[in-house]
Protein backbone atom coordinates (compact mmCIF):
# COMPACT_ATOMS: atom_id res chain seq x y z
CA UNK A 1 0.00 0.00 0.00
CA UNK A 2 2.81 2.39 0.89
CA UNK A 3 4.55 1.61 -2.39
CA UNK A 4 1.36 2.35 -4.33
CA UNK A 5 0.85 5.65 -2.51
CA UNK A 6 4.47 6.60 -3.17
CA UNK A 7 4.09 5.87 -6.88
CA UNK A 8 0.85 7.86 -7.03
CA UNK A 9 2.67 10.76 -5.39
CA UNK A 10 5.49 10.44 -7.94
CA UNK A 11 2.98 10.51 -10.79
CA UNK A 12 1.33 13.61 -9.31
CA UNK A 13 4.73 15.32 -9.00
CA UNK A 14 5.60 14.52 -12.61
CA UNK A 15 2.24 15.79 -13.89
CA UNK A 16 2.63 18.99 -11.87
CA UNK A 17 6.15 19.33 -13.26
CA UNK A 18 4.92 18.94 -16.84
CA UNK A 19 2.24 21.62 -16.40
CA UNK A 20 4.67 23.99 -14.68
CA UNK A 21 7.37 23.61 -17.33
CA UNK A 22 4.75 24.05 -20.06
CA UNK A 23 3.63 27.26 -18.40
CA UNK A 24 7.20 28.56 -18.30
CA UNK A 25 7.87 27.72 -21.95
CA UNK A 26 4.56 28.57 -23.63
CA UNK A 27 3.18 31.09 -21.16
CA UNK A 28 6.34 33.17 -20.95
CA UNK A 29 9.28 32.35 -23.20
CA UNK A 30 7.87 31.48 -26.62
CA UNK A 31 6.19 34.80 -27.35
CA UNK A 32 9.35 36.74 -26.39
CA UNK A 33 11.68 34.38 -28.29
CA UNK A 34 13.69 33.54 -25.17
CA UNK A 35 15.17 30.09 -24.56
CA UNK A 36 16.28 27.97 -21.63
CA UNK A 37 19.42 25.87 -21.36
CA UNK A 38 19.92 22.18 -22.04
CA UNK A 39 17.98 20.08 -24.52
CA UNK A 40 14.92 22.29 -24.06
CA UNK A 41 17.05 25.28 -25.04
CA UNK A 42 18.39 23.50 -28.12
CA UNK A 43 14.83 22.61 -29.14
CA UNK A 44 13.63 26.20 -28.68
CA UNK A 45 16.65 27.55 -30.56
CA UNK A 46 15.97 25.26 -33.53
CA UNK A 47 12.28 26.11 -33.41
CA UNK A 48 13.14 29.83 -33.59
CA UNK A 49 15.67 29.35 -36.38
CA UNK A 50 13.82 26.81 -38.55
CA UNK A 51 10.18 27.27 -37.59
CA UNK A 52 9.75 23.60 -36.65
CA UNK A 53 7.12 22.72 -33.99
CA UNK A 54 8.57 22.78 -30.49
CA UNK A 55 6.25 19.96 -29.40
CA UNK A 56 8.01 17.66 -31.89
CA UNK A 57 11.58 18.87 -31.39
CA UNK A 58 11.64 18.34 -27.61
CA UNK A 59 10.85 14.57 -27.62
CA UNK A 60 12.91 13.90 -30.77
CA UNK A 61 16.09 15.56 -29.46
CA UNK A 62 15.61 13.93 -26.05
CA UNK A 63 15.34 10.40 -27.53
CA UNK A 64 19.11 9.66 -27.57
CA UNK A 65 19.40 10.77 -23.95
CA UNK A 66 16.49 8.57 -22.92
CA UNK A 67 18.23 5.64 -24.62
CA UNK A 68 21.39 6.42 -22.64
CA UNK A 69 19.34 6.57 -19.46
CA UNK A 70 17.82 3.18 -20.23
CA UNK A 71 21.22 1.56 -20.74
CA UNK A 72 23.04 3.21 -17.85
CA UNK A 73 20.41 3.97 -15.19
CA UNK A 74 17.47 1.61 -15.69
CA UNK A 75 14.27 0.85 -17.53
CA UNK A 76 11.86 2.35 -14.98
CA UNK A 77 13.71 5.66 -14.98
CA UNK A 78 13.82 5.72 -18.79
CA UNK A 79 10.11 4.90 -19.06
CA UNK A 80 9.13 7.60 -16.57
CA UNK A 81 11.33 10.14 -18.31
CA UNK A 82 10.01 9.23 -21.76
CA UNK A 83 6.42 9.59 -20.55
CA UNK A 84 7.24 12.87 -18.80
CA UNK A 85 8.91 14.36 -21.89
CA UNK A 86 6.05 13.09 -24.06
CA UNK A 87 3.61 14.65 -21.61
CA UNK A 88 5.45 17.97 -21.86
CA UNK A 89 5.23 17.83 -25.66
CA UNK A 90 1.48 17.17 -25.43
CA UNK A 91 1.03 20.02 -22.96
CA UNK A 92 2.84 22.41 -25.31
CA UNK A 93 0.67 21.25 -28.19
CA UNK A 94 -2.78 21.09 -26.63
CA UNK A 95 -2.87 23.09 -23.37
CA UNK A 96 -3.93 26.69 -23.86
CA UNK A 97 -1.51 28.66 -21.69
CA UNK A 98 -2.03 32.43 -21.37
CA UNK A 99 0.61 34.83 -22.67
CA UNK A 100 1.27 36.33 -19.26
CA UNK A 101 3.35 39.47 -19.78
CA UNK A 102 5.25 41.34 -22.49
CA UNK A 103 7.82 42.63 -19.98
CA UNK A 104 11.19 41.08 -20.85
CA UNK A 105 12.61 40.90 -17.32
CA UNK A 106 9.44 39.40 -15.85
CA UNK A 107 9.28 36.94 -18.74
CA UNK A 108 12.88 35.80 -18.20
CA UNK A 109 12.64 35.49 -14.42
CA UNK A 110 9.22 33.88 -14.11
CA UNK A 111 9.64 31.77 -17.22
CA UNK A 112 12.79 30.36 -15.63
CA UNK A 113 11.00 29.92 -12.33
CA UNK A 114 8.18 27.83 -13.83
CA UNK A 115 10.59 25.74 -15.92
CA UNK A 116 12.85 25.16 -12.92
CA UNK A 117 9.88 24.22 -10.77
CA UNK A 118 8.75 21.75 -13.44
CA UNK A 119 12.18 20.14 -13.72
CA UNK A 120 12.55 19.93 -9.95
CA UNK A 121 9.10 18.39 -9.41
CA UNK A 122 9.73 15.83 -12.16
CA UNK A 123 13.09 14.85 -10.61
CA UNK A 124 11.38 14.40 -7.25
CA UNK A 125 8.94 12.10 -9.04
CA UNK A 126 11.79 10.01 -10.45
CA UNK A 127 11.97 11.37 -14.00
CA UNK A 128 13.60 14.15 -16.01
CA UNK A 129 12.11 16.66 -18.43
CA UNK A 130 15.47 17.42 -20.01
CA UNK A 131 18.04 14.84 -21.09
CA UNK A 132 21.00 17.11 -20.40
CA UNK A 133 21.36 15.84 -16.85
CA UNK A 134 21.64 12.25 -18.09
CA UNK A 135 24.40 13.08 -20.55
CA UNK A 136 26.25 15.22 -18.00
CA UNK A 137 26.13 12.44 -15.42
CA UNK A 138 27.54 9.85 -17.83
CA UNK A 139 30.28 12.18 -19.11
CA UNK A 140 31.33 13.08 -15.57
CA UNK A 141 31.58 9.40 -14.63
CA UNK A 142 33.98 8.74 -17.49
CA UNK A 143 36.09 11.84 -16.83
CA UNK A 144 38.15 12.67 -13.77
CA UNK A 145 38.33 16.34 -14.76
CA UNK A 146 34.68 17.22 -15.37
CA UNK A 147 31.82 17.25 -12.89
CA UNK A 148 28.13 17.17 -13.77
CA UNK A 149 27.82 20.92 -13.29
CA UNK A 150 30.86 21.55 -15.49
CA UNK A 151 29.42 19.52 -18.38
CA UNK A 152 26.06 21.31 -18.17
CA UNK A 153 27.80 24.69 -18.02
CA UNK A 154 29.94 23.96 -21.09
CA UNK A 155 26.90 22.79 -23.07
CA UNK A 156 24.92 25.88 -22.12
CA UNK A 157 27.78 28.20 -23.09
CA UNK A 158 27.60 26.78 -26.63
CA UNK A 159 23.78 27.09 -26.63
CA UNK A 160 23.72 30.73 -25.55
CA UNK A 161 26.59 31.69 -27.85
CA UNK A 162 24.59 30.19 -30.71
CA UNK A 163 21.53 32.12 -29.52
CA UNK A 164 23.43 35.38 -30.04
CA UNK A 165 23.69 34.67 -33.78
CA UNK A 166 20.20 33.20 -34.19
CA UNK A 167 18.09 35.53 -32.03
CA UNK A 168 20.28 38.53 -31.20
CA UNK A 169 22.24 39.73 -28.20
CA UNK A 170 19.27 40.96 -26.13
CA UNK A 171 17.33 37.70 -26.42
CA UNK A 172 20.45 35.69 -25.61
CA UNK A 173 21.16 37.73 -22.48
CA UNK A 174 17.57 37.47 -21.28
CA UNK A 175 17.77 33.72 -21.97
CA UNK A 176 20.81 33.47 -19.69
CA UNK A 177 18.71 35.16 -16.99
CA UNK A 178 16.00 32.57 -17.62
CA UNK A 179 18.50 29.75 -17.21
CA UNK A 180 19.84 31.20 -13.94
CA UNK A 181 16.31 31.53 -12.54
CA UNK A 182 15.48 27.97 -13.60
CA UNK A 183 18.65 26.45 -12.11
CA UNK A 184 18.18 28.27 -8.79
CA UNK A 185 14.57 27.07 -8.61
CA UNK A 186 15.64 23.49 -9.29
CA UNK A 187 18.27 23.72 -6.53
CA UNK A 188 15.73 25.06 -4.07
CA UNK A 189 13.14 22.39 -4.87
CA UNK A 190 15.67 19.57 -4.58
CA UNK A 191 17.45 20.88 -1.48
CA UNK A 192 15.58 23.92 -0.18
CA UNK A 193 16.12 25.14 3.35
CA UNK A 194 17.00 21.55 4.27
CA UNK A 195 20.17 21.67 2.20
CA UNK A 196 22.88 20.06 4.29
CA UNK A 197 26.20 21.68 5.10
CA UNK A 198 29.27 20.25 6.77
CA UNK A 199 31.02 22.27 9.46
CA UNK A 200 34.58 21.53 10.59
CA UNK A 201 35.64 23.20 13.84
CA UNK A 202 39.19 23.31 15.16
CA UNK A 203 39.50 24.62 18.71
CA UNK A 204 41.31 23.93 21.96
CA UNK A 205 37.85 24.07 23.61
CA UNK A 206 36.31 21.46 21.34
CA UNK A 207 34.64 19.54 24.18
CA UNK A 208 32.62 22.58 25.27
CA UNK A 209 31.65 23.36 21.67
CA UNK A 210 30.60 19.75 21.07
CA UNK A 211 28.40 19.77 24.17
CA UNK A 212 26.81 23.06 23.10
CA UNK A 213 25.98 21.76 19.60
CA UNK A 214 24.46 18.55 20.96
CA UNK A 215 22.50 20.39 23.65
CA UNK A 216 21.09 23.15 21.45
CA UNK A 217 20.67 21.42 18.08
CA UNK A 218 20.41 17.72 18.97
CA UNK A 219 22.93 17.01 16.21
CA UNK A 220 25.54 14.28 16.10
CA UNK A 221 29.16 15.43 16.19
CA UNK A 222 32.13 13.38 14.98
CA UNK A 223 35.52 13.88 16.65
CA UNK A 224 38.82 13.61 14.78
CA UNK A 225 42.17 13.70 16.50
CA UNK A 226 44.57 16.10 14.82
CA UNK A 227 47.56 18.37 15.33
CA UNK A 228 48.17 21.99 14.40
CA UNK A 229 50.52 22.28 11.42
CA UNK A 230 52.31 25.36 12.80
CA UNK A 231 51.90 24.97 16.56
CA UNK A 232 52.17 21.19 16.74
CA UNK A 233 49.46 21.16 19.43
CA UNK A 234 47.23 18.13 19.73
CA UNK A 235 43.54 18.98 19.34
CA UNK A 236 40.16 17.44 18.73
CA UNK A 237 38.58 18.41 15.42
CA UNK A 238 34.78 18.50 15.32
CA UNK A 239 32.76 17.56 12.24
CA UNK A 240 28.99 17.97 12.11
CA UNK A 241 26.27 18.13 9.45
CA UNK A 242 23.51 20.76 9.78
CA UNK A 243 20.89 22.39 7.60
CA UNK A 244 21.33 25.84 6.09
CA UNK A 245 19.10 27.40 8.77
CA UNK A 246 21.19 25.96 11.59
CA UNK A 247 24.54 27.36 10.47
CA UNK A 248 24.04 30.57 12.41
CA UNK A 249 23.22 28.70 15.62
CA UNK A 250 26.40 26.64 15.33
CA UNK A 251 28.45 29.78 14.77
CA UNK A 252 26.87 31.36 17.84
CA UNK A 253 27.87 28.37 19.95
CA UNK A 254 31.43 28.54 18.66
CA UNK A 255 31.69 32.30 19.18
CA UNK A 256 30.44 32.02 22.76
CA UNK A 257 32.93 29.30 23.69
CA UNK A 258 35.99 30.16 21.58
CA UNK A 259 35.88 33.22 19.28
CA UNK A 260 39.34 32.32 17.92
CA UNK A 261 38.25 28.85 16.74
CA UNK A 262 38.92 27.98 13.09
CA UNK A 263 35.66 27.08 11.31
CA UNK A 264 35.32 25.64 7.80
CA UNK A 265 31.92 25.36 6.09
CA UNK A 266 31.04 23.62 2.84
CA UNK A 267 27.77 22.42 1.25
CA UNK A 268 27.02 18.72 0.79
CA UNK A 269 25.34 17.08 -2.18
CA UNK A 270 23.45 14.73 0.15
CA UNK A 271 23.47 13.24 3.63
CA UNK A 272 21.66 10.27 5.16
CA UNK A 273 21.86 8.09 8.23
CA UNK A 274 23.23 9.08 11.62
CA UNK A 275 21.56 11.86 13.58
CA UNK A 276 20.53 13.99 10.61
CA UNK A 277 17.04 14.86 11.73
CA UNK A 278 16.57 16.54 15.08
CA UNK A 279 15.04 14.28 17.70
CA UNK A 280 14.17 16.98 20.19
CA UNK A 281 13.86 20.71 20.57
CA UNK A 282 15.52 22.51 23.46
Amino acid sequence: MKKLLRELLNIALIIAGILSAGMGIKGFLVSSHFIDGGVTGISMLLSNALGWPLAILIPVINLPFIALGYRQIGGIFALKSALAIGGLALALKFVSYPDVTPDSVLTAVFGGFFIGAGIGLAIRGGAVLDGTEIAALLISKSSHLLKVGDVILILNIFIFCSAVFVMGVDQALYSILTYIAASKTVDFLLHGVEEYNAIIIMSEKSDEIREGIIRLLSRGVTIYHGRGGMTGKEMRILYCVVTRLEIGRVRNVVDEVDPSAFVVLHPLADASGGIIKKTALH
